[in-house]
């Protein structure tokens, strides 16, 4: 992780005021008490990097790290549990690892960052796999939920406003399982955050995260020397830095404001100025074509993406991040274009066998 925010940080020793927001729309400040917080999908690329900030952070008590695997970050803080959301047994194994850790945040980080083959799979682990972690939150009495989704999710459409709030409605591909299951984990969340029940349930909606550690299907198709784009089609794109996308769910841990919230860069570009920051030749295709070539490599396991994913090559899907920073106090270090760049260098690095692949 880029260590541009050390100079932004409080001392570790001094004390923070947390902004919490009522019922009304106002907010307050309060000293809070220390947290217990739970991440599934700790080994993440996310869950590692958001646990490395939580491990600095003396407001947090302890971390309570879910996943297969141990994450790299884990420290003195991070109590670490295997956990297999797939599993008919999740259910009951977080509700004990909950009430026994006196759990009372819970960040739900365990989604895909890529499409997957094993769609059957990727359903069980995500839209049930969220059932199992929310029915545990109930039974376990956690009072707050921070929830990983994507500004994919409101669908790439000619008729798409320049910006779209989160008021927009979630119009991806429904018959696409890399949206729909996100669709109906955000859905289980917002029961989960019913008015009435004392809780509060924060979605932040991120756009897609590039940077010069991370691995995802985008950083993978910018990755080509020829970059497939559709003929005559040339949309505008947003990024969210990794670092301020880790800082943004460090704030939601921090401050207890319920809502969803857009996690983007400032600024877009246009795909074919994409292409080109990033080292690459675009390699315009007729719409026809590029859709039969996508399936078909999709399905020999050869590309980074199904066809359904096709629009965003063609039509505009770029969200607005005011309330993120008015109501969250969410403000990027890099802008869409510093968070291309830095992606960019790393990967002229890795091009030239300087550095590792990075992890997903």
């Amino acid at each position: 992780m880029t260590s541009r925010y050390a100079s932004e940080r409080p001392p570790s020793s001094a004390p923070r005021d947390v902004v919490l927001e009522t019922a009304g729309g106002h907010l307050s400040t309060v000293t809070p008490r220390p947290r217990t917080v739970a991440i599934t999908g700790a080994s993440s690329f996310l869950g590692r990097n958001l646990i490395g900030l939580l491990e600095e952070d003396p407001l947090v008590a302890r971390i309570v790290a879910l996943d297969e695997a141990l994450p790299s970050t884990a420290r003195g803080k991070t109590h670490a549990y295997e956990l297999d959301l797939t599993q008919p047994s999740t259910e009951e194994r977080a509700t004990e690892i909950f009430a026994a850790e006196g759990v009372d945040t819970l960040v739900h980080l365990a989604f895909l960052a890529s499409p997957s083959h094993t769609s059957a799979w990727a359903h069980e682990f995500e839209s049930v796999g969220t059932l199992h972690v929310l029915n545990a939150c109930r039974r376990a009495q956690v009072k707050k939920l921070v929830l990983w989704s994507q500004t994919l999710l409101y669908g790439a459409h000619p008729t798409n406003p320049n910006f779209l709030s989160e008021n927009h409605p979630l119009r991806a591909d429904r018959h696409e399982p890399f949206f729909m299951d996100k669709i109906q984990a955000e859905q289980e969340a917002q029961r989960f955050g019913k008015p009435g029940k004392g809780r509060v349930v924060t979605v932040l909606r991120t756009a897609a995260i590039i940077g010069p550690t991370v691995s995802n299907y985008l950083t993978r198709y910018l990755g080509h020397r020829l970059v497939p784009t559709v003929l005559g089609f040339d949309p505008l794109w947003q990024f969210v830095h990794e670092a301020d996308a880790a800082a943004a769910f460090k704030l939601a841990v921090d401050r207890d404001v319920p809502g969803v919230f857009n996690i983007v860069g400032d600024g877009v570009l246009p795909l074919h100025t994409v292409i080109q920051l990033a080292g690459r030749s675009s390699l315009p295709l007729p719409r026809s074509l590029i859709r039969a070539a996508s399936g078909a490599l999709w399905l020999a396991q050869l590309a980074e993406a199904p066809s359904s994913f096709l629009g965003y090559l063609q039509y505009l899907c770029v969200a607005d991040a005011e309330q993120a920073r008015q109501r969250l106090g969410f403000a990027p270090l890099y802008t869409t274009r510093e968070a291309l760049l830095e992606y960019a260098a790393a990967q002229r690095q890795r091009d030239a066998k300087l550095l590792p692949e990075a992890e997903t």
